[in-house]
C-alpha cells in the first residue's frame, strides 16, 4: 500500500474512532500518537503519519486476539507498548485488512471499555 493510502487510512480510522458516541480521538503530545480516548481510558492509539511500520493498536478478547494473530501473523501483532494479552497491533499499509475490517475492530475496542464504566459514566455519554 502506498503512503497516500496509508494516510488516507489513518485519517479515515481517526474520524470513524470519534463518531462513537462519548469518544474524543486526539493527538496526545506526550506519548507522540493519535489517542482514541473514553472518558479519561484509552480504546485505541494509532502511528500520527504514514509509513510502512504505522500501527494501530486495539484492545480485544485474548482468545479473540489470538486467533487474529494466528490468521494473519504478518500484520496482526502482539500490543506495541501495550498488554499483549489484551491488545494487538495492526499494520496500517496491509492491504490483508480492510478499513471495515479495522473500524469493526476500533468499535469492538470502544465497547470493551463502555461496558468497563460506571452506570453513571455510562448516563453521561447517552
Amino acid at each position: 500500500m502506498k503512503l497516500a493510502a496509508i494516510t488516507q487510512r489513518i485519517n479515515y480510522l481517526q474520524a470513524f474512532g470519534a463518531t462513537l458516541p462519548g469518544a474524543k480521538v486526539y493527538y496526545r503530545n506526550d506519548w507522540q500518537t493519535i489517542y482514541f480516548d473514553l472518558l479519561g481510558k484509552q480504546f485505541g492509539m494509532m502511528s500520527p503519519q504514514a509509513s510502512t511500520s504505522a500501527i494501530i493498536t486495539l484492545k480485544n478478547l485474548p482468545p479473540v486476539n489470538e486467533s487474529l494473530r494466528e490468521e494473519y501473523p504478518e500484520v496482526i501483532l502482539p500490543g506495541y507498548y501495550a498488554n499483549k494479552t489484551h491488545w494487538n497491533s495492526f499494520l496500517l499499509g496491509s492491504e490483508l485488512l480492510t478499513d471495515e475490517m479495522l473500524a469493526q475492530m476500533i468499535t469492538t475496542s470502544y465497547q470493551l471499555v463502555y461496558q468497563k464504566l460506571t452506570k453513571k459514566q455510562k448516563a453521561m455519554i447517552q
